[in-house]
């Protein structure tokens, strides 16, 4: 069983910054297959950032430009670095890592509370 534990946000004005970290644990965790999800209140569970297979990383268009994924093999952590942050990156984040075939379960809130992250303008 994976555990993921998030730390990092906050609250900024708008423009400032912030960086998410995430530590997992437990058998089977691949600090590569981590990504970041955001939920906002009354949005859906969007994917912020992903690492890819192909050694690239996935960016969300609405982060793009602002935000760099890292990872730390050593440590078993990844990070969100984001900056230039806009109200509405105002959302909790969620870290995650691939799952079992068939889960229903939302991915965001599904391995903890998430941070939250919130701009103000």
């Amino acid at each position: 069983e994976v555990h993921l534990v998030e730390s990092g946000g906050g609250s900024v004005q708008a423009g400032g910054s912030l960086t998410l970290s995430c530590t997992g644990s437990g058998s089977g965790f691949d600090v590569s297959e981590a990504m970041y999800y955001r939920q906002a209140p009354g949005n859906a569970c969007e994917l912020v950032a992903q690492f890819l297979y192909s050694g690239g990383i996935y960016y969300a268009d609405f982060v793009k430009g602002r935000v760099t994924f890292s990872q730390d093999n050593a440590r078993k952590s990844v990070h969100l670095q984001m900056n230039n942050l806009k109200p509405e990156d105002t959302a909790v984040y969620y870290c995650a890592v691939p799952r079992s075939a068939g889960t229903v379960a939302p991915v965001c809130g599904y391995y903890g509370q998430g941070t939250q992250v919130t701009v103000s303008s």
